[in-house]
């Protein structure tokens, strides 16, 4: 039985990131984790994603899901983003969440923290493999522990093959395939196990 705390943060406009956070969730779940599912705040203005009605839907359908807070950074063991590209880097809101982090890494609450990272894009060359790693970025100057998935898993070549994190093309309708949804958790599973190998290592050195 795990004992890890796992945040689970993404940004989606048109729900395959929050598709592939659900199936991190349920992946963490089954591994005994404790997961908090959040997606970070909101930038683009009401009458914009009004304009767009499948964005305006899927905003509505995912009000249930708690905006992100650093309370949720400070609470965590590890972290799994996931997240669209933008030009092949991060999207705004994502980024906007990461940057207001500054409280809690200058007490060094984010350090030694297990993180990963998914993302999508447009097409099977549009920037994913940029947008996972310089998400990454960030996450060394927090001195988190970066945990990609590499080539651990069949589940890694099946999806498509990047070793930096699980990610695929954005979908405009429909379900997530389902070499996606088994990389995904194949990849939440190593996450979850690293994080109980630094939490236990942790004690060792404390005790």
């Amino acid at each position: 039985m795990s004992n890890v705390k796992l945040a689970v943060v993404y940004y989606s406009a048109s729900g395959t990131n929050h598709k592939m956070a659900v199936a991190a969730t349920e992946a963490a779940q089954e591994a005994g984790a404790e997961v908090r599912l959040r997606q970070v705040p909101e930038l683009a203005p009401p009458d914009a994603i009004a304009k767009n009605p499948k964005w305006q839907a899927f905003r509505e359908a995912t009000r249930h899901v708690p905006d992100a807070t650093l309370a949720d950074l400070d609470w965590a063991d590890a972290y799994l983003f996931s997240v669209p590209t933008r030009f092949g880097n991060v999207a705004a809101q994502m980024k906007q969440f990461l940057d207001t982090a500054g409280p809690l890494w200058g007490q060094g609450k984010l350090a030694n923290k297990a993180v990963s990272a998914m993302a999508t894009a447009g097409n099977p060359h549009g920037g994913q493999e940029a947008t996972i790693l310089a998400l990454y970025n960030t996450m060394y100057h927090w001195g988190a522990v970066v945990v990609a998935p590499g080539y651990t898993d069949p589940a890694v070549y099946a999806a498509g093959g990047n070793p930096y994190g699980t990610s695929t093309v954005g979908l405009t309708d429909g379900e997530l395939p389902g070499a996606v949804v088994e990389a995904v958790k194949a990849q939440t599973r190593r996450l979850v196990t690293v994080a109980q190998w630094v939490s236990a290592g942790r004690a060792l050195v404390t005790a």
